[in-house]
């Protein structure tokens, strides 16, 4: 039951501070995985603006995105902006990047029709609900989340916005009353913020839940390695080139890095993420891509080297990627078609946001 507004402070706060325990056990309040069956609630997910997408975003994220638009009634996909600024951006730059991932996200299959597809920046109820929602938060709550501890530490130091991102993306999530948000099992503690922040919301200021508690949707999809480090996750940030493969590479430059795709010194093709990392990513991405079963995957390399084996993984990358490239490239040539799908994602956005967030100001007392 919510407590009034007038409930006693000292056990507000001491509610707030337990649910912002760093040392909360990381199962506990965790959200299943997707134990709903698909046709009710609303999703919720965003992607920065680094740049084209690689075969590990499209594998890991994209292609479940597309999937989730058919099983939801309600599904808004951002791009969050105002998360990409915690690193340093030319503002050039990153408005081409805006508009390359929009064109992105259309190629690989997001239908605006379907899904709601924004800029978030251009949602302000999106920093607003932060604002309010970091002044429900512990520092040490914050301090203890794992990307701050490993990216303050690879800088030294950090910027007040990459220390309370989190926040905000609870605040993405909760402005639309999400209830099921896909991630990865590297944001699960950042999801688990956002589920603590509606409780301390629901129970700080009382008069009915205002935000649902959102559940994870945990991709089934293995990640995809790095092509040179198989230790690693593929990345866009990684300085070696052929290291990634971005979905608008040309056939010849992916042919090019799956062929220098670290393996080892056995020639047959088998399928062990532990001993033969390099072989076993090679396996995943021709599984994924020709989709098809891992076993099938293995079946059909039964004869060939590791040689021959990357020419049958090369092929199948190029037939899924070509379609996508195309696209891409005839939606880059349409500026004003892009803009307007992202301003109108943006207003019926807004439209969702802008009542959960007058309700959050009455509460507060702001109105």
């Amino acid at each position: 039951m919510a407590l009034p507004v007038r409930t006693n402070l000292r056990h507000v706060f001491r509610f707030i501070h337990q649910v912002n325990s760093p040392r909360r056990s990381l199962c506990a309040g965790a959200a299943p995985e997707n134990r709903d069956p698909p046709g009710g609630g609303r999703v919720f997910s965003g992607i920065q603006p680094t740049g084209v997408p690689h075969l590990g975003n499209y594998l890991g994220a994209l292609e479940n995105w597309v999937a989730l638009q058919k099983q939801y009634p309600s599904v808004l996909y951002s791009i969050v902006d105002l998360h990409s600024i915690t690193q340093p951006q030319d503002p050039a730059q990153l408005r081409s990047n805006i508009l390359d991932m929009a064109a992105s996200l259309l190629a690989c299959g997001i239908d605006p029709e379907r899904a709601i597809l924004f800029q978030q920046s251009k949602v302000s109820e999106h920093a607003e609900l932060s604002w309010i929602l970091g002044c429900l938060t512990s520092m040490p709550r914050l301090r203890h989340l794992p990307q701050w501890k490993m990216k303050s530490k690879q800088k030294n130091e950090g910027s007040v916005g990459l220390y309370t991102y989190p926040v905000l993306q609870a605040a993405d999530i909760l402005i639309y009353k999400s209830t099921h948000v896909p991630v990865g099992e590297d944001q699960v503690q950042h999801l688990e913020l956002a589920q603590d922040l509606a409780r301390i919301f629901n129970h700080h200021y009382g008069d009915g839940d205002l935000f649902p508690e959102p559940r994870a949707l945990l991709s089934s999809t293995r990640k995809v390695k790095s092509l040179r480090d198989p230790s690693a996750k593929m990345s866009k940030s990684d300085p070696q080139k052929m290291a990634t493969i971005t979905i608008t590479d040309p056939p010849d430059d992916i042919a090019l890095k799956i062929r220098r795709a670290v393996t080892d010194f056995t020639s047959e093709v088998t399928f062990d993420p532990e001993t033969r990392p390099g072989v076993s990513n090679l396996v995943t991405i021709h599984a994924a891509m020709a989709m098809i079963s891992v076993e099938e995957a293995v079946s059909q390399a039964r004869g060939l080297d590791t040689g021959a084996y990357k020419k049958l993984v090369t092929e199948a990358v190029i037939q899924r990627l070509t379609p996508i490239r195309e696209e891409i490239e005839r939606l880059r040539s349409d500026r004003a078609h892009l803009e307007g799908v992202l301003a109108r994602g943006s207003h019926r956005a807004r439209e969702l946001a802008a009542p959960v967030l007058r309700e959050v100001r009455q509460r507060v007392g702001f109105s």
